[in-house]
């Protein structure tokens, strides 16, 4: 059990964990929640990670599987406990949307990401995020605002430390075109964005206007991979009817070879940071 992990992760592992020796048990989660009297929806959430399991139930779903390896048992109960550890991101779950995406961030090892229209939060400097924060939420007190932007500032902390995130971001070319905050704020963006692609675990792209279709026209898009389960990994889509995550493997692995093809439509990375410091001088 690795401690780098995190709860998201942990509990994730323990879902599919627990799905595992459910099929194994030859039942149905109708089968498991009418056992126990739960609510129907219960088990699902359970093995889909949407909610933390306590050790008790581990332990009362693990009997009912008819799993007798006392070792096992009681590192998935284990398990349990560190998957409902307090993490930094609990002070902000107010202004986090559904699906728990920073946390998923915080516990990759690689993300592939693709904006059509924005700067990817993780490159975005402080005065980019706060007009766009404000363009959205322009009733909202300051303080309100000032806690977003943390948020997303701490976010970044995962492209330094002891466990860089490799990040590979794919963004359109209309993202570096397009002014946000004023001359004088996208400038600075642009200049960042240079900057961070500095990083030896960052790599950017940009996809040329003439590049044609591709499957994420709906929307941005992450492909969050998890280096020690790949079998965890999810494909993360945002669109105006809500966000959607996609852990189905064959999916997954649709997802992640959509993603090598627009990086091959895109221009190179040498050649993103060029036409970045060809618009600074226009």
């Amino acid at each position: 059990m690795s401690d780098i992990e995190g709860p998201t992760l942990r509990r994730r592992r323990l879902g599919a964990e627990l799905k595992r020796c459910r099929e194994a048990a030859g039942l149905t989660q109708q089968d498991v929640s009418r056992h126990f009297e739960w609510h129907a929806a219960k088990v699902t959430r359970i093995e889909t990670a949407r909610v933390a399991v306590t050790p008790r139930d581990v332990r009362d779903l693990l009997t009912l599987y008819n799993v007798r390896d006392q070792g096992y048992r009681e590192a998935m109960v284990e398990l349990a406990r560190l998957s409902r550890e307090r993490t930094w991101w609990t002070d902000y779950r107010d202004i986090l949307r559904p699906g728990n995406f920073v946390g998923l961030e915080a516990a990759a090892s690689s993300m592939r990401a693709w904006e059509p229209i924005l700067v990817p939060g993780l490159l975005q400097t402080e005065a980019y995020m706060r007009a766009l924060i404000k363009t959205g939420r322009s009733t909202d007190p300051e303080h309100h605002i000032d806690r977003r932007v943390a948020l997303r500032l701490t976010r970044q902390s995962r492209l330094g430390g002891d466990r860089p995130l490799d990040l590979s971001a794919i963004i359109d070319e209309s993202v570096v075109r397009r002014v946000i905050g004023g001359e004088d704020v996208m400038r600075g963006q642009l200049e960042h964005l240079i900057e961070a692609a500095k990083l030896p675990n960052v790599t950017l792209q940009i996809l040329p206007f003439d590049a044609g279709e591709h499957l994420f026209l709906g929307g941005p898009a992450a492909l969050l991979e998890f280096r020690e389960t790949t079998h965890l990994d999810v494909v993360y889509l945002e669109g105006i009817a809500g966000d959607y995550y996609e852990e189905q493997p064959k999916e997954v692995a649709r997802y992640r070879q959509e993603f090598e093809r627009m990086s091959a439509k895109a221009l190179d990375h040498r050649t993103s940071v060029t036409m970045i410091e060809d618009l600074l001088v226009a």
